[in-house]
């Protein structure tokens, strides 16, 4: 929801209200330069940053400086935040700008775009999840080929399958994050999924046999 939704729109009871509340004072406090208000946002988000851009760049100690730029940016800018978007949002904005500015230095060649939502895109291998025996569903196997299925999608559709599915955002709230339209989130999550199933699909298929 739009942080700077006027307050006679909040109807009584209304459960986003004082959430919102808790972030205009903690945007204010952090315009005023409270410490704490700084830690409580760093204890806050930082996971998640650093989770969003470990998805993208594979180096725990990129993300880890990530994270950190993020937060030095927030310090920088934060009296130009108007609160049109969440807090949250920015700072996922600045750590996805940041480590596709780090991807772009070290492969200028990667694609790093939403691809045309023109193509459909239909799964070739298909095999029925819920018959494969549960060893193989909950092997530490199956979760490194998992990372591996994710590490090959674009960088775009990781991070859109890590604010989606992994963080738990709203399409609207990814949108936001990321400073794609909600269609483009919507193709590349679809996308990653497809992507991300049929890599699972061929490598169960090769363990059944």
């Amino acid at each position: 929801m739009d942080a700077a939704r006027s307050m006679d729109e909040q109807q009584p009871g209304d459960p986003n209200a004082a959430s919102e509340l808790d972030e205009r004072a903690l945007i204010a406090q952090l315009k005023a330069r409270d410490p704490a208000a700084l830690a409580a946002l760093f204890e806050r988000s930082a996971d998640r940053i650093y989770r969003l851009a470990l998805s993208l760049l594979h180096d725990e100690q990129a993300a880890d400086d990530v994270v950190q730029n993020t937060f030095t940016a927030l310090i920088d800018a934060i009296d130009m935040f108007e609160g049109r978007a969440r807090l949250e949002s920015w700072l996922y904005r600045i750590a996805y700008n940041d480590a596709l500015g780090r991807l772009r230095a070290q492969k200028p060649l990667v694609p790093l775009d939403v691809p045309d939502d023109g193509e459909a895109l239909m799964p070739t291998n298909l095999i029925d999840w819920a018959t494969l025996p549960e060893e193989l569903l909950t092997d530490a196997e199956v979760r490194a080929e998992m990372d591996r299925a994710i590490a090959a999608l674009t960088p775009v559709q990781r991070a859109v399958f890590t604010l989606r599915d992994i963080e738990g955002l709203s399409t609207r709230e990814a949108a936001a994050s990321l400073g794609l339209s909600e269609a483009n989130v919507k193709v590349a999550l679809h996308r990653a999924r497809l992507a991300l199933r049929e890599h699972l699909a061929d490598y169960f298929e090769r363990q059944v046999r």
